[in-house]
């Protein structure tokens, strides 16, 4: 994707490593934030619905509790300390669990926003722009990179995060005793992603390039790139995002529906999401046109218990790579 992420759009201090972490971390952030607060946003919390057991405030609070963790991922370039990738998103997973009760948050958005960020820093500490391509293809080298450790770190933070997973015959996510076969069988994070990749849309964006990721992005930069005369954006900010997410959901099964019920539920999900985007025409129609299917999405899942989360985590990535395309709104 050629749309380029200029670091002089939105970086207008001075060029130090740190500031650039600054920046990085908070991008980061600001998408987490506006994603959960985005409505109707369906079978998913936003600011007018919550589930039982987790609220809009608990989601707030994991966005603002990982800043430290996402400032030292963008600064990793020159940092002999740097803890790596698996390291850091169990940091991640800690952090949010410690400033808010309401259970995993933002797990699978961790995964795929600690490679970004990483990659970002990278890149911005020696580069003013570089394509939303260069940037995925970075974090994708990334995490071709990842160690044992990275996978032992991972393991950890599924205990911690209290994560649904699927059962499979090895490295089993739900048994720590896996652990000791990942050092044994000298397993990296990537190899794990590998293996669960066939039923698990995060771990096949880092397998395939964050290609997901990379479209969500360039989705939101188009839309809030439709200006009238006075160059306004023609979208509200909020209507943007919920349709990069019911874009998203209509071309994916989502796994987190396919963990939590099945391939059947998930693929009716995705039918209805396409159903409506025939009649979403965003640049032409507004959302107007089709707010009242939406909000009926948005009912029929919640009163279902069928949330897409792994959508919701596509779309905070998305989000930040935006936002450090110097989205404004």
């Amino acid at each position: 994707m050629n749309v380029r992420l200029k670091r002089s759009l939105v970086f207008g201090y001075t060029s130090n490593s740190y500031t650039v972490a600054s920046y990085i971390a908070r991008c980061v952030q600001l998408a987490m934030v506006m994603e959960v607060s985005a409505h109707p946003k369906p079978g998913n919390v936003d600011r007018t619905h919550d589930y039982e057991d987790t609220r809009f405030e608990h989601f707030l609070a994991s966005a603002v509790s990982i800043y430290p963790v996402m400032e030292n991922a963008a600064n990793s370039k020159d940092n002999k300390f740097f803890p790596g990738v698996g390291s850091l998103i169990h940091s991640a997973v800690r952090e949010s669990a410690n400033w808010q009760n309401g259970g995993n948050a933002h797990f699978g958005a961790f995964i795929l926003l600690v490679p970004l960020a990483i990659a970002a820093g990278n890149i911005f500490q020696n580069e003013h722009e570089f394509t939303i391509d260069e940037l995925v293809s970075c974090a994708h080298d990334i995490v071709k990179r990842t160690n044992t450790q990275d996978a032992i770190e991972f393991y950890k933070s599924f205990e911690t995060a209290k994560v649904r997973v699927n059962p499979v015959d090895e490295f089993d996510l739900q048994d720590i005793g896996s652990i000791d076969s990942l050092d044994d069988d000298n397993i990296t994070l990537y190899d794990l992603m590998e293996i669960s990749k066939s039923y698990d849309m995060i771990a096949d964006e880092w397998v395939n390039g964050f290609k997901r990721c990379a479209n969500c992005g360039e989705t939101i930069i188009q839309c809030m790139g439709w200006t009238d005369n006075s160059g306004k954006s023609k979208l509200d900010v909020n209507d943007v995002v919920v349709y990069a997410f019911i874009k998203t959901l209509s071309e994916n099964r989502d796994t987190f529906i396919q963990t939590k019920f099945d391939e059947k539920t998930a693929d009716y999900v995705s039918g209805r999401a396409r159903d409506i985007l025939l009649k979403f025409k965003p640049q032409e129609t507004g959302f107007d046109a089709v707010r009242l299917a939406v909000e009926e999405f948005d009912d029929e899942l919640l009163s279902k218990g069928i949330n897409p989360g792994s959508t919701a985590d596509i779309v905070i990535a998305g989000l930040f790579i935006a936002l450090l395309g110097g989205v404004r709104f």
